[in-house]
């Protein structure tokens, strides 16, 4: 499942099977990456909550035409 959570600016993927979650993570990342590309100022930020929740998001804190990962504790 992918949700959107903030106007396109950052997504939830939860997945239910290991099999789907890069597909899902790469839609997401494809769908943010439309919005980054709008400013020209942001990248993508990935963030893993827990092994099935994951959250990708236009981040100022990203260089733009960048996409970071990052485990949130």
């Amino acid at each position: 499942m992918i949700r959107t959570v903030e106007d396109g600016l950052s997504y939830l993927v939860k997945v239910h099977d290991a099999a789907v979650l890069d597909d899902y993570l790469n839609s997401a990342v494809d769908l943010a990456r439309q919005h980054a590309a709008m400013s020209g100022l942001c990248g993508i930020l990935v963030t893993r909550h827990a092994h099935d929740t994951y959250t990708v998001a236009v981040s100022e804190t990203v260089p733009f035409g960048e996409t970071r990962e990052r485990h949130d504790p």
